[in-house]
């Protein structure tokens, strides 16, 4: 997927009519919420459906328009208390692409968007589009059903979204030339810590042998028995067997994966969730002020992945037309994080010594 060339100005020109017009541009939500279409994943987020090609599967893949992809995932958790996000992102989404391309962050962006909810609860957990590099990631975009439920439990399933990640993904950029794809979970509570075998097979048609861990060192919140129980054949009797495995590492042998957690979510001052995550994720997890500078952070976060100066990084972002609050809340999140790559890039001396557009490497 992802070989035809985006254009701004079609997107800029579809929410404006939309707004003139009072209609609603997410149209699948729409269309359920009004009775005209029952609840359920539209079908161009369905991750249990084959893509065009006959595969169970999201490809980045090189051609003519996009010789050099790179994989870029935005997955947004779209339960009751982050359900505006994509709404937010959507107008932003324009200015996300220019300044991906002409500030040279990323040449050839191939953009996936989905949206996350809790499968112990919710009618459509997981959504997934797939990678596009043209005006096709508008569509997957709003067509997520903002369901806006959640189980109210500090967990919702963004542990199964990272499994079909891990599992289902098939990127150019990585294969080809080494380089990981980036993969964004914006939200407000922490992952269960078991990829359960009964939810795969439910939302993604996968059969596992077995449950899943997360992660080795997580033990989730709340409290859960990390334990498979099975019936021996023989004596009838009932056996506990530790769960294994680490699809957290498993999945950033193929992504540079963060967590973005904004302030309006329902947990930003609970230590019990942020330290969760901080565990899972450890630098590469930011608080955020306002969701409606995500498109912001993750622009920030991109540049200074690949090298660019954070504060130049800033100046382009409001030389895209970004507001200086926007650019000030995403460089205060991003900061720590840049003072890590800085280490990083200093001791690295394969990084070219200039950028374009003014943007200057490290």
């Amino acid at each position: 997927m992802g070989g035809t060339s985006y254009n701004s100005t079609f997107t800029s020109s579809r929410v404006a009519a939309h707004k003139s017009a009072g209609t609603d541009i997410f149209a699948h939500t729409a269309a359920i919420r009004s009775g005209r279409t029952a609840v359920g994943v539209h079908e161009l987020l369905d991750p249990s459906k084959p893509n065009s090609a006959g595969k169970l599967i999201r490809e980045s893949i090189d051609s003519d328009v996009h010789p050099e992809s790179v994989a870029i995932a935005a997955l947004f958790d779209i339960t009751g208390s982050l359900g505006h996000c994509p709404r937010v992102f959507v107008e932003k989404l324009p200015n996300f692409m220019s300044m991906l391309t002409a500030k040279g962050y990323i040449a050839h962006p191939h953009i996936m968007f989905g949206g996350i909810g809790d499968a112990t609860c919710d009618r459509v957990p997981l959504q997934l589009g797939q990678f596009e590099g043209g005006n096709e990631m508008d569509d997957a975009l709003t067509n997520i059903y903002l369901e806006g439920g959640g189980g109210g439990q500090q967990t919702e399933s963004y542990e199964l979204a990272m499994y079909y990640m891990a599992r289902h993904t098939k990127l150019d950029c990585l294969d080809k030339r080494g380089k990981k794809g980036y993969l964004f979970i914006i939200g407000d509570e922490t992952p269960y810590p078991v990829i359960r075998k009964s939810e795969v097979q439910r939302y993604i048609g996968d059969g596992l042998e077995a449950d899943i861990r997360l992660s080795p060192t997580y033990d989730g919140w709340p409290s859960n028995d990390l334990n498979e129980y099975y019936i021996d054949p023989v004596s009838g009797l009932q056996e506990k067997r530790p769960i294994q495995g680490d699809l957290l590492s498993e999945l950033r042998e193929k992504f540079e994966v963060f967590y973005i957690m904004p302030a309006e979510g329902s947990y930003t001052d609970d230590e019990r969730v942020t330290d969760k995550l901080r565990l899972l994720f450890g630098q590469n997890f930011f608080m955020l002020q306002k969701a409606e500078d995500v498109c912001e952070l993750l622009c920030m976060i991109i540049g200074v992945t690949e090298g660019y100066d954070v504060n130049d990084t800033a100046s382009a972002l409001k030389s895209m037309g970004s507001s200086a609050s926007s650019v000030k809340a995403a460089s205060t999140a991003v900061a720590h994080y840049s003072a890590t790559r800085t280490a990083v890039a200093v001791a690295d001396s394969s990084l070219p010594s200039s950028g374009v557009d003014s943007v200057s490497r490290l």
